[in-house]
């Protein structure tokens, strides 16, 4: 298999550095937050992607732009929750960590209490995670779970997930620097989102090459982001490192959480990395 083009390489990363540039030119020019102009700043590494696609003639199917297995998309849709309760577990056993059973994690909704509003809480969050936040979340990851996947397949499934976690990491500097997660911690921050990053690509990489669509990611990733406030809302500390940096979706927890989930892949065995990780159909389901 052909080595990661370093052309191609150098071509997507120069993007998302013009993105970066061009978000603080925009929040310096009209006195907004890089936090509030981040919703459309998630949509560079697809831009970047799709670039880098059209101008060197790669299909956009062969980078996971397809339906895929549908039943390992359903298992991407719902994962994030068992991950995100698990994350809840890891956080609230944290000594100087409380449990508030009251709090409402969907604040203007009046949805009922006890074990009803937990069912409710769930299913709003995974029907709104895998539609109006995966549209949202397909912006990043038809660039990090697409082409540059695709890209760096050679390495293998454990360098490559590495590799895109420590980019993808980095890439969210300029909205952690302005205070998005670690508000209290805005440099520390970026080495922390960065170690969450690398936590989290493994699962991603599983469950894009088990699906052998791109599209797993963004449903993970966007059911991941709808669900992530329960820790918040649930997990109580006045402490700012233990709630920033510790008990939180992002922090010690959640590294932990998806640090576990890698472990079981390892142990299970990771499966093959290829360029033809979107139409494999030789793979067993």
């Amino acid at each position: 298999m052909p080595s990661p083009d370093r052309t191609r390489l150098a071509l997507f990363v120069s993007i998302l550095g013009v993105f970066a540039v061009v978000l603080y030119v925009v929040s310096g020019t009209t006195a907004m937050s890089p936090i509030a102009l981040a919703p459309a700043y998630m949509f560079s590494p697809m831009i970047a992607g799709l670039i880098v696609c059209v101008r060197r003639d790669i299909s956009l199917s062969a980078v996971g732009l397809r339906i895929g297995r549908v039943r390992w998309l359903a298992v991407a849709a719902v994962v994030a929750l068992p991950l995100v309760g698990l994350t809840l577990l890891i956080a609230v056993a944290v000594p100087g960590v409380g449990f508030d059973p009251a709090a409402n994690p969907t604040p203007g909704l009046g949805l009922p209490s006890g074990v009803l509003g937990v069912v409710a809480t769930f299913g709003l969050v995974l029907g709104l995670g895998a539609t109006v936040n995966a549209v949202f979340a397909f912006g990043e990851e038809f660039g990090w779970r697409g082409y540059l996947l695709w890209e760096l397949a050679p390495w293998g499934f454990w360098k490559a997930s590495a590799a895109i976690g420590a980019l993808w990491g980095v890439w969210h500097a300029p909205v952690i620097v302005a205070g998005y997660n670690y508000p209290s911690f805005p440099v520390i921050g970026v080495v922390a989102m960065t170690i969450a990053c690398l936590s989290f690509s493994p699962v991603y990489t599983y469950l894009v090459i088990r699906s052998e669509s791109v599209l797993a990611a963004a449903l993970l990733h966007g059911v991941f982001n709808g669900s992530a406030g329960l820790v918040i809302a649930y997990a109580v500390t006045d402490n700012a490192v233990l709630s920033e940096l510790v008990a939180s979706p992002v922090g010690v927890a959640g590294v932990i959480a998806f640090g576990l989930a890698a472990v079981g892949i390892a142990l299970s065995g990771a499966p093959s990395l290829t360029r033809e990780f979107a139409h494999d159909t030789a793979r067993s389901a």
